[in-house]
């Protein structure tokens, strides 16, 4: 067998990977393209302000769904029993009952959200978009199981198809009203079509409900962590939001949302893929285990830290030069955005894949530990950075929270013998390098800022 049917047929871990990783970003790829696609038409026919309230939405929603994970899918990718039917079922019955209880959640939570950032209009639309949390919980295991076996061709499509579907009637109701309802109707009509294509495309036994005893202790000892976790979590990664959405206009949260729709890019990526791709390396080959496995994943850091850091150095460059070229003027500011919260993933890229080996070892104790920490650190940042020096020093003080967090990285690295001492060190060196350019080129454009600080 060729070297090129080993990776496109062959079975072996690094071949699965290899080709997972292709389609990992291909889908991802594929996705950002549809958003940027969708992002582009409806900042041409809905205000700012529309986008600035769907953030607050997506603040809310992200906060229910982290607070109240209980680890399902994680518990599949890392399990023994996670071929095992009765463990699969009991998974999904969890599932979705936290769907459900979520959903009625959010319901009862609207009226209150419309009031604490006066925007009556929480009060309608937080209940629809409620629903899609009961959605995803009813999503099949088979979704899990194929991204645990590394088979992710049938699920890369199925994604792409429904964002296809869902830009489709955002770009409609957008078109025939104008109104903020365009972007709720996008993400509900996504996950319907996401949750009919997952029963009936994916291989594999659909799933009912069960509850198995060893297997709902199993989940539920190993998912209290993630739970905790998860909340920090939502901190970690809604908490610019929940800050900036209560002292921000919604025009201002609106533009703020673009340039961090932009300037993430290279985040998710790199968290799509090391979530995808490592949690299943370091179960199957653990880097305890040997020289060789260690050496197999310094390699494979240093491809991943190297496409990022190219793609995260362009966007930092390029920032304003996008959005002006991308956007109409209303949205100028946004090019400072990219550029600063561009800088700031700096210390994330490089800490990027530690916390996957915690995962793949059961030791979702360190997983929490370390979220907690950085949640802690980045909440502190974002408001003695915004009280001081504004929207700008709140996210320096973001960036800044990483670095603080990283000793913490280095003892669950370390405990789990991921630590990659030469990788850190060059990307660490790469990246000061890339802080200096940035801000040589780009000071007048993050001090214009400014102009969206905070009272």
């Amino acid at each position: 067998m060729s070297r090129l049917q080993q990776i496109t047929k062959g079975q072996s871990l690094a071949a699965r990977a290899l080709r997972s990783g292709g389609l990992t970003i291909l889908g991802y790829g594929g996705s950002q393209a549809l958003r940027l696609a969708s992002n582009l038409i409806l900042t041409r026919l809905l205000f700012p302000e529309a986008f600035g309230l769907m953030s607050l939405v997506w603040v809310f929603m992200q906060g229910l769904n982290n607070l109240s994970d209980m680890g399902v899918s994680q518990s599949i990718l890392q399990s023994k029993r996670g071929e095992d039917p009765a463990f699969l079922n009991t998974a999904w019955t969890i599932q979705v009952l936290r769907g459900a209880v979520l959903m009625v959640m959010t319901w009862a939570l609207a009226a209150p959200a419309a009031v604490f950032y006066d925007a009556p209009e929480l009060a309608q639309i937080l209940p629809v978009v409620g629903i899609t949390l009961l959605i995803s919980g009813l999503f099949p295991t088979k979704k899990d199981s194929a991204n645990r076996n590394l088979v992710l061709g049938h699920l890369t499509a199925i994604d792409l198809g429904a964002q296809v579907i869902g830009l489709v009637v955002g770009v409609l109701v957008a078109w025939a009203t104008g109104s903020v309802w365009a972007l709720v109707a996008s993400a509900v009509s996504t996950l319907i079509i996401q949750l009919i294509s997952y029963h009936l495309l994916l291989p594999g036994a659909g799933n009912h409900v069960r509850w198995e005893r060893p297997a709902s202790r199993e989940l539920i000892h190993f998912g209290k962590w993630i739970f905790l976790s998860t909340a920090a979590g939502f901190l970690l990664s809604q908490g610019d939001k929940i800050v900036l959405g209560k002292f921000l206009s919604l025009s201002a949260l609106g533009i703020y949302n673009i340039g961090y729709f932009l300037a993430s890019f290279p985040w998710l990526l790199g968290g799509m893929l090391a979530g995808r791709l490592l949690i299943p390396i370091y179960r199957e080959k653990p880097p305890h285990e040997s020289a060789e496995n260690r050496a197999h994943l310094h390699k494979m850091r240093l491809l991943l830290s190297g496409g990022l850091f190219a793609l995260l150095t362009s966007f930092a460059l390029l920032g304003p030069w996008l959005v002006e070229t991308l956007y109409d003027p209303r949205y100028a500011l946004a090019g400072g955005i990219v550029v600063l919260l561009a800088l700031m993933q700096i210390p994330q890229m490089i800490a990027l894949t530690y916390d996957n080996a915690a995962l793949a070892a059961g030791d979702s104790r360190g997983f929490f530990l370390l979220a907690a920490t950085r949640a802690g650190l980045v909440m502190t940042g974002l408001i003695l950075g915004g009280t001081q020096f504004g929207l700008t020093g709140a996210l320096i003080g973001q960036g800044l929270a990483m670095m603080l967090a990283y000793p913490v990285v280095i003892w669950l690295a370390r405990k789990h013998a991921a630590w990659d001492a030469r990788h850190d060190a060059l990307f660490w060196a790469v990246g000061v390098g890339v802080g200096a350019l940035v801000w040589v080129l780009h000071q007048k454009t993050i001090f214009a800022l400014s102009a969206l600080n905070l009272p």
